[in-house]
């Protein structure tokens, strides 16, 4: 099988993960590859998939290797896979828009993002950068609330004809009233997204503990998840006016498992605080309370402690497989079956059960 190509939109701690395993899976054997949820997938291994564009607004990382910039500052996550060599792909300075919030600029440099001072990049160079390096695939790791950011970036993306992987929650393959669907169908493209769900995190454990209460009658009164940690996406998000979308997205994934809507004011699940020394273990707290047998009370309490940004990577090397695969078949628009099972706010919600062998159809070709 070939190399398949993709471009990344900032090199943070998930493309740090990402690129990370790439590198660690390469060398590996099928019955040592631990951490996988496909080895192979359409004939395609984790070492398959090669970074060949990379864009950040960070100075630090600007000019940089992409495989020496991703253990660059602010970058705080694991390093699993230190032994990496040149890639050859120099990271280039990207669109700043609303990729980063002004009260970042409060924080020490080893917290907070850079700003590259020399003068911004324009379309027709970035459309340039991508066409030349031969991506067939854009991957969007920008930071939550990055709204105007994503869209720019999603039209370079049809502009340069590449699929796209939308991982963040901006609602592009599901705005039912957005045009992007449409153009990506048209353009004979396909389509991920939106929102990475985590290999096992915060919302697929609350997802299938409240599909666990729909399924043994146990009514869900109310609930919460609440998230600390101390990685830039959690320093971002303290800018409450950048999660709209975050706790709109994260709270349906939840809502449509449910076996019955549940009242606004009884369900709060969103980030909740920045505490720096955890870097970029994530702490989730969850807490649900129901009725079961005779309207008898019971409730559970749950703490999840992760490393965010390789559980995110465990989901992405698959994402980036079954978009290829779709590109093989020339298959364009919304993937329904992968995003459902790969992202938190996908166009169709279903169950992870119902997610999991429709995505293992699409991927037999079913």
């Amino acid at each position: 099988m070939g190399k398949i190509k993709i471009a990344i939109v900032g090199v943070g701690n998930c493309a740090s993960s990402l690129i990370q395993g790439i590198h660690y899976y390469h060398e590996k054997s099928p019955q040592d590859a631990i951490g996988l949820m496909h080895w192979e997938i359409g004939g395609y291994k984790p070492g398959d998939i090669e970074v060949v564009a990379a864009f950040d607004i960070d100075k630090r990382k600007i000019g940089l290797d992409v495989n020496e910039a991703i253990f660059s500052k602010p970058n705080c996550t694991t390093v699993f896979c230190a032994d990496i060599p040149r890639s050859g792909v120099k990271v280039e300075l990207g669109k700043l828009l609303d990729g980063s919030s002004e009260h970042m600029s409060h924080y020490d440099e080893k917290r907070t993002f850079v700003l590259a001072d020399e003068p911004e990049p324009t379309e027709e160079e970035i459309l340039k950068i991508l066409k030349d390096s031969g991506a067939e695939i854009l991957l969007n790791y920008l930071p939550v609330g990055s709204e105007e950011a994503t869209r720019f970036y999603v039209g370079c993306a049809l502009k340069a004809n590449m699929a796209l992987i939308n991982n963040i929650p901006v609602f592009i393959a599901s705005d039912p009233e957005g045009p992007w669907a449409k153009h990506f169908e048209e353009a004979g493209l396909p389509l991920i997204g939106d929102d990475i769900k985590a290999q096992l995190g915060a919302t697929i454990t609350h997802r299938v503990l409240t599909d666990l209460f729909a399924k043994r009658g146990v009514k869900l009164e109310r609930t919460y998840q609440l998230n600390t940690g101390g990685n830039t996406d959690f320093l971002n998000m303290l800018n409450h006016d950048r999660l709209a979308s975050k706790k709109v997205s994260k709270t349906e994934a939840v809502q449509a498992v449910a076996s019955r809507r549940i009242q606004d004011d009884n369900i709060h699940i969103g980030p909740s605080d920045y505490v720096p020394w955890q870097n970029d273990n994530k702490v989730c707290f969850i807490r649900m309370e129901g009725k079961l047998f005779g309207d008898v009370p019971m409730n559970i309490e749950l703490r999840l402690s992760v490393e965010d940004s390789p559980n995110s990577a465990g989901i992405a090397v698959d994402s980036i497989r079954c978009i290829k695969l779709a590109l093989d078949r020339k298959q364009s628009g919304i993937l329904i079956a992968p995003s459902a099972y790969f992202c938190k706010h996908p166009a169709e919600q279903f169950t992870d059960d119902e997610a999991y062998v429709m995505t293992e159809a699409f991927i037999k070709g079913e």
